[in-house]
């Protein structure tokens, strides 16, 4: 008879794994993905290197990993900042700078998340994120088209531009963080003017809540 794991062996084998997740994202914050080794992980977390290996097949499986578990909070923090209330250009300010902010506030794993150098396994994930993100930024470009709040565009393309911009905008200061308290307004600025938003000129105060990673 073919051998199958109880409840309580796949809830305990679930609890080791992500605590060997949350281990993993830990070295990352500290000193990015190339801090991040199987040994590392596993001295940090007090088991085995062969514990470590029963869960993930190398350390690119598990940089994946913690890749999407970090990426996925951020895409949920910007959805939930999207999905709030306001115009479009209201809910779109709120999510560019709480996304940024969020990033400032944790900048080696933001750093680490959109631009460290990685094995193609990460590449792949950061590529679906981006494509994430983007879903969700042209979703509110739709909805300010539809209403008239927003000039007719290509939203799908703005949407993507957006990314981008807002990616390749906080590299140099994710990497050596600025001394500019504004920063997130004045991107969230310049994102709002890019897709036509009246009143994009002036930088408001944020008003989000949300926490840092």
């Amino acid at each position: 008879m073919a051998y199958r794991e109880t409840a309580q062996v796949k809830a305990r084998k679930a609890a080791q794994r992500e605590a060997l997740l949350r281990t993993a994202e830990t070295l990352v914050r500290e000193g990015g993905f190339a801090a991040m080794t199987m040994q590392t992980v596993a001295d940090r977390a007090g088991v085995g290197v062969g514990t470590l290996y029963r869960y993930f097949d190398n350390k690119a499986t598990l940089a994946a990993a913690v890749f999407a578990v970090a990426t996925q909070r951020e895409v949920d923090a910007v959805d939930r900042a999207l999905a709030g209330g306001g115009d479009a250009s209201a809910r779109l300010e709120r999510a560019l700078r709480l996304f940024a902010r969020r990033a400032l506030a944790a900048p080696r794993l933001a750093w680490a998340l959109i631009a460290e150098p990685v094995e193609p396994e990460v590449d792949a994930e950061r590529l679906r994120y981006r494509a994430a993100y983007a879903a969700l930024y042209q979703r509110v470009l739709d909805q300010g088209v539809a209403a008239g709040e927003l000039p007719p565009q290509s939203t799908a393309l703005a949407a993507a531009a957006l990314v981008g911009a807002i990616a390749e905008a906080l590299v140099g200061p994710l990497a050596a963080p600025l001394n500019d308290a504004g920063l997130a307004d004045h991107l969230a600025a310049f994102c709002l003017r890019a897709v036509g938003a009246a009143g994009a000129a002036s930088v408001a105060g944020s008003g989000d809540t949300e926490s840092a990673p």
